[in-house]
């Protein structure tokens, strides 16, 4: 059984805790909301499930009820004892840890093959997807629930406004898309941001086949001067006949290439 925002009000208050605003937490107070989540992640009995932030273990519970094994990560020292005491009859692993700092090997031995299910705080949501996808390859699918603006970012293609940096590195890595959006009202304390759900699934390889150090060099000066023309922005980063050895315009600005175009002017 999932928990309802009476229940969320009864555990805070009987523990004497608040949700932290430093640590971004807004506890899900909806059961059919996580097992929506739930359900659009595809989980169930064989799966591999790791939580971040599970907080009073809304979501932690709904997972759990799929059947698949989940790993739930929390850094408040406060809020861990409810959680415990919440999911671990169920069989869920709690891990007290900073997802930013956490050594992954150790979390997730015992198999290569986990789905990320998690209703990230705002304030981290965008550098810890980035640097799952870089440094933990054993996460092979995420469902994040992510504010608004972070999940356009995430998922956007060439031509999109909040097309940028974040939208190159997951291309490179993964496909990814909004999946559905969750409405303020679900949330204890109530957010002021609208949130969105955005499902990422690895790639095989990598979309583009170049040094990645030297791509990401090149698309962080690009964006870093997104009004200015690729010619002015990557001056010193890239030779002038390396844009003709492309097929990239000098001219064009940054958020008109796709990461396989990032790839190739690299190359070049």
């Amino acid at each position: 059984m999932t928990h309802s925002r009476v229940a969320i009000h009864e555990l805070l208050d009987r523990h004497g805790l608040a949700p932290s605003r430093a640590l971004g937490q807004n506890f899900v107070a909806d059961p059919n909301t996580v097992r929506r989540i739930a359900r659009l992640a595809d989980v169930g009995a064989g799966d591999s499930v790791v939580e971040i932030g599970a907080g009073l273990g809304s979501l932690t519970l709904a997972l759990a009820e799929t059947g698949a094994s989940v790993t739930a990560v929390e850094v408040d020292r406060h809020v861990l004892p409810v959680l415990r005491d919440q999911v671990e009859p169920l069989g869920v692993t709690v891990v007290e840890g900073d997802a930013l700092g956490l050594d992954w090997t150790r979390v997730l031995q015992g198999s290569d093959d986990w789905v990320l299910v998690a209703n990230l705080p705002y304030n981290v949501a965008t550098p810890l997807v980035l640097d799952l996808l870089d440094d933990v390859p054993a996460i092979r699918r995420m469902l994040v629930m992510v504010q608004l603006e972070a999940g356009q970012r995430l998922a956007a293609s060439v031509g999109d406004d909040q097309y940028g940096i974040p939208s190159v590195k997951v291309a490179y890595w993964a496909s990814a898309r909004l999946v559905g959006k969750v409405p303020a009202s679900v949330f204890v304390p109530r957010p002021k941001v609208e949130s969105v759900l955005v499902a990422i699934e690895r790639r095989d390889h990598p979309a583009v086949d170049t040094d990645p150090e030297r791509m990401f060099a090149l698309v962080r000066a690009g964006f870093g001067q997104r009004r200015k023309m690729l010619r002015r922005s990557l001056s010193g980063l890239v030779d002038p006949d390396a844009f003709e050895r492309a097929g990239i315009r000098p001219e064009a600005r940054a958020e008109e290439l796709s990461v396989e175009d990032w790839g190739r002017l690299a190359s070049a």
